[in-house]
């Protein structure tokens, strides 16, 4: 496949999409955004890409919980399309609000299918956290990150809800022997402690998983918010880099249904 293609979903708040989309460009995609009520009308769109992401925002308002609106359009309106999109080794994408939406529609951590198991809760700080933080990279059991990427990313939040938590010890333990444990929040050495570095009182410091197939990722931080250099907030000071640290996460993706479509 010479251009892989790239549906953003979007609805009444989604509010990252066009960064999103250009984050899918520059790493070589062709990129539609596409609204919730446009694709529940004609779900065989779907069809048509070999990337589904959602992007951050407040869908909805957040009003009954972050995500959880749209998670409820897609899980008893999509459930069946998106298990056939995974079959067919396609990949989804949900950053921030979207990450709420894949674990409130119970794509995240799917340990057993069609069942919410965790979810992203408001912060322990008690308030919106905006900046950035560390990641560590755990696991490259995601098809969104390459042996050889690096180590440590770099990358902004910005959410009031999300803290994750699992819906009990034994989801926990699953997810870490699965090594769906994909980023972790960590400081500037790279070890795991809690606040500030720990923005929002995580379990586990977890910032990103992945579904056992490793086709589907969440994360709360924004990589579409440093894919070029000169989004890093230091790089007068620093240097410039080849491309922002979150240009991985969409170049992996990208190389990936290349390689394998």
């Amino acid at each position: 496949m010479t251009t892989p293609k790239v549906l953003i979903l979007r609805t009444a708040g989604t509010n990252c999409d066009y960064e999103t989309q250009y984050a899918f460009e520059k790493a070589g995609a062709k990129v539609d955004a596409v609204h919730i009520n446009i694709l529940l009308a004609n779900k065989k769109l779907l069809k048509d890409y070999q990337i589904l992401a959602l992007p951050g925002g407040f869908t909805y308002g957040d009003d009954v919980s972050a995500g959880k609106i749209l998670a409820n359009q897609i899980k008893y309106n999509l459930e069946e399309d998106i298990e056939t999109f995974i079959h067919e080794k396609k990949l989804i994408l949900g950053i921030c609000n979207g990450f709420q939406v894949l674990t409130k529609a119970g794509l995240l951590p799917a340990i057993n299918k069609h069942h919410q198991e965790a979810t992203l809760t408001f912060n322990d700080s008690n308030k919106f956290e905006d900046r950035w933080v560390y990641l560590k990279i755990c696991s490259n059991k995601s098809v969104f990150v390459k042996d050889g990427d690096i180590p440590k990313m770099y990358l902004p939040i910005a959410h009031g809800e999300g803290k994750f938590v699992t819906q009990d010890e034994s989801i926990l333990n699953k997810i870490t022997m699965n090594r769906q444990i994909v980023f972790k929040y960590v400081n500037e050495q790279g070890e795991e402690i809690g606040y500030p570095w720990n923005p929002n009182g995580s379990v586990q410091n977890i910032a990103g998983i992945c579904d056992q197939t490793g086709q589907i990722l969440g994360m709360m931080p924004h990589p579409e918010r440093h894919v070029e250099p000169t989004q890093h907030p230091r790089w007068t000071r620093n240097g410039l880099k080849e491309f922002g640290n979150g240009f991985l996460i969409f170049r992996n993706a990208v190389d990936y249904i290349k390689s394998n479509f």
